[in-house]
């Protein structure tokens, strides 16, 4: 069983699409599961609303219908939550809350901060809601996060990739996903070259002492970037070593919202082939 995870939140965002189906809220109830945790779903919907003084009242009605459908569809998704949790014995609150993009931002991220983990499904677009999310609990919520992209619907944390260039960043990231370190069968500890100067960092070889004395078996490896792309090479890798998750600290480079991931993190958030583990 994981240890020291006992409080899991998923986010799920209804924005239309009856159809969508989260990987983030079956992976998180998985994990949940394997870590005897409880669970928050917080399956909300964006409220839409009309801001024109002059917007006749037909226009009012049809916006007042989708929010009662995004709203119905946000509740059908909670309660669906709290079954398949008691299905596997799982303590779950699940909240479906409407709220418009600011408020649901800033509630999310304050619900984050008294749980120990929180799961969101992948948006590889960047305007998009559940993007804003992923950004806001990153960069406010002092809590790791793990981003799920569609497909992956079972936890599994055998085999974990972790990314390190000797940085805070990164030390936070590892330091964060211990819990699932110690029970991997494999971590390797990847270091890529040809972006920055890791000569001053401490080494992967450095860190590995550390890791063992936590009852971590690990390999480190130092490879040069792909045609520059760090973000590639990782993903290469993680398909070499058959990764289940990558592991990762967060960049931001700018407070602006559309500017602020640094590039290897925007790159991996557009395209992971495994879900990615979090901190900033």
């Amino acid at each position: 069983m994981l240890q020291n995870i006992h409080s899991i939140l998923i986010g799920v965002t209804e924005e239309g699409d009856a159809e969508e189906r989260s990987s983030a809220l079956a992976y998180g109830l998985s994990l949940a599961k394997e870590a005897g945790a409880h669970v928050t779903v917080q399956a909300a919907s964006l409220k839409l609303t009309l801001t024109h003084a002059f917007i006749s009242n037909i226009a009012e009605e049809l916006v007042a219908a989708e929010n009662r459908r995004l709203d119905a569809l946000a509740h059908a998704a909670a309660d669906a939550s709290r079954q398949v949790a008691a299905a596997s014995g799982l303590a779950c609150t699940a909240q479906a809350p409407q709220l418009a993009y600011p408020d649901l931002v800033k509630s999310f991220t304050a619900l984050a901060r008294a749980h120990d983990l929180t799961v969101l499904d992948a948006e590889p677009i960047s305007l998009a809601v559940d993007r804003g999310l992923i950004e806001a609990v990153l960069t406010d919520s002092g809590r790791p996060l793990i981003v799920v992209p569609q497909g992956h619907e079972v936890f599994a944390g055998d085999r974990i990739l972790v990314a390190w260039d000797g940085s805070a960043k990164a030390a936070r990231a590892l330091n964060d996903v211990l819990p699932l370190l110690r029970e991997a069968s494999h971590v390797e500890l990847v270091s890529v070259t040809g972006e920055k100067d890791l000569a001053p960092a401490v080494s992967g070889a450095d860190l590995a002492p550390h890791l063992t004395r936590h009852g971590i078996k690990v390999g480190e490896l130092t490879l040069p970037a792909l045609d520059g792309d760090v973000a590639e090479t990782l993903r290469h890798h993680a398909g070499l070593i058959r990764a289940d998750m990558i592991v990762m600290g967060a960049y931001v480079h700018s407070r602006l919202r559309q500017m602020m991931l640094g590039g290897t993190t925007r790159s991996l958030l557009k395209n992971c082939p495994v879900p990615l583990f979090l901190s900033y």
